[in-house]
Order: structure tokens, then C-alpha cells, then sequence
């Protein structure tokens, strides 16, 4: 690896570690009680202000359960198959399909039926999520809408309005979820109808 090379991937930590602690719902200053790292030290990191040392990278990934590899996202060689370690979240087992930490990333929630009628707190934040339904019935409430998505619907929708979803059946659902922290979009696009000219329309 050449200098350049070295720099951009020491560029890329700080976004990375950002977007790990967020994807699983930890503050810094639970983050500093895990590691033992100041929640200072840690929000520079992220920010760029302070360069990782293979300390603080080896504390962040034991407390991530992630390979360091993955953590510094220093390049890929050999087998290209994700051996990400699932998570829970939410009550979720939420399963990370993709190594980008940075970028666009990918998820398989798996998401068990409620024990309550209570509605959760809707939640906003910075991003755009695409979430295809694999199996069973997921609930999605969205600002005003409310929806009951089945298997083999999609949803896609900017994160900075007010949502949750939630199963919506009495059996565990399963849904992919594609979240971009910077906003980037996944669209659905259905393929058009192909229709027969009419020889008596006015071209």
C-alpha cells in the first residue's frame, strides 16, 4: 500500500466508525464505557480531527464485533463473501450484508411479532431507506401514512421523516432493508408497457 493509498483509507475511519456506531444505535458516551476511550476522542475520530491509532482501531472492533479489517476498510482480497456477525436492535436480528460502513449498505431484518398494541415512538434521522419484504406482514408509519406492507412490496422513503416499522402478523417477518447514510436512493422501477401502435391514431 503507497502513501496515497494509506490516506485515503486513514480518511475513511472516522465516516466509517461513524456510521457503524449509528447503524447499531449507540451513543458515544456508551461507546466510551464499552471501550474505555473518551466520547471526546472518539467524536474526533469520527470528524477526522484525530488520526487512529491500531489501539484505539482493536478496542473499536472488539466493541463493534467486527474484523479490523473491515473496520479501517483497507481493500478486499481474496474471498469476496461478507462474514458480517448479526446483531440485535430494536428486538430485531438485524444480519449486515454489505462490508461499506460508509456508504450504501445492506441489511436482512429479521423482526418478531409485537407483545404489545402500543404504536413505538416514531424516529428521524439523516438518510434515505428502500425495504423489500421477504416474508410476512411488516407495518410502516410514515409522517401521515400508515401501511401494511406484504411479502414481495417495497417501500423506499427519506429517513428524515418521522417513521417505525414493526411486524404487523402474529408470525416473524423478514425484510431487506437498503439505508444510505448520505441519502443515495434505491429505486424501484417498473419496466413499461409495450403497446401495439394504432394504424388509425394520428401519428
Amino acid at each position: 500500500m503507497n502513501d496515497e493509498d494509506l490516506s485515503r483509507v486513514l480518511n475513511s475511519v472516522g465516516p466509517r466508525l461513524k456510521a457503524l456506531r449509528q447503524q447499531k444505535g449507540v451513543t458515544l458516551d456508551e461507546l466510551s464505557r464499552t471501550t474505555g476511550i473518551s466520547s471526546s476522542t472518539l467524536s474526533r475520530l469520527e470528524s477526522g480531527q484525530r488520526k487512529p491509532t491500531l489501539e484505539l482501531l482493536l478496542r473499536l472492533a472488539r466493541a463493534h464485533n467486527v474484523q479490523l479489517d473491515e473496520l479501517a476498510g483497507t481493500p478486499v482480497t481474496g474471498d469476496p463473501r461478507v462474514h458480517m456477525k448479526p446483531f440485535t436492535r430494536f428486538g430485531q436480528t438485524i444480519v449486515p450484508l454489505t462490508r461499506n460502513l460508509g456508504g450504501l449498505q445492506a441489511f436482512k431484518h429479521i423482526v418478531p411479532p409485537r407483545d404489545t398494541t402500543a404504536l413505538p415512538d416514531l424516529k428521524t434521522h439523516e438518510g434515505y431507506e428502500w425495504l423489500y419484504v421477504l416474508a410476512g406482514r411488516i407495518r410502516l408509519l410514515l409522517a401521515e401514512h400508515d401501511l401494511v406492507l406484504t411479502a414481495g412490496e417495497a417501500a423506499e422513503f427519506d429517513t428524515r421523516l418521522p417513521h417505525a416499522f414493526f411486524n404487523a402478523g402474529t408470525e416473524p417477518a423478514e425484510i431487506l432493508s437498503l439505508f444510505g447514510p448520505q441519502g443515495e436512493r434505491m429505486h424501484v422501477r417498473a419496466r413499461p408497457t409495450q403497446k401495439t401502435p394504432d394504424p388509425t391514431s394520428p401519428t
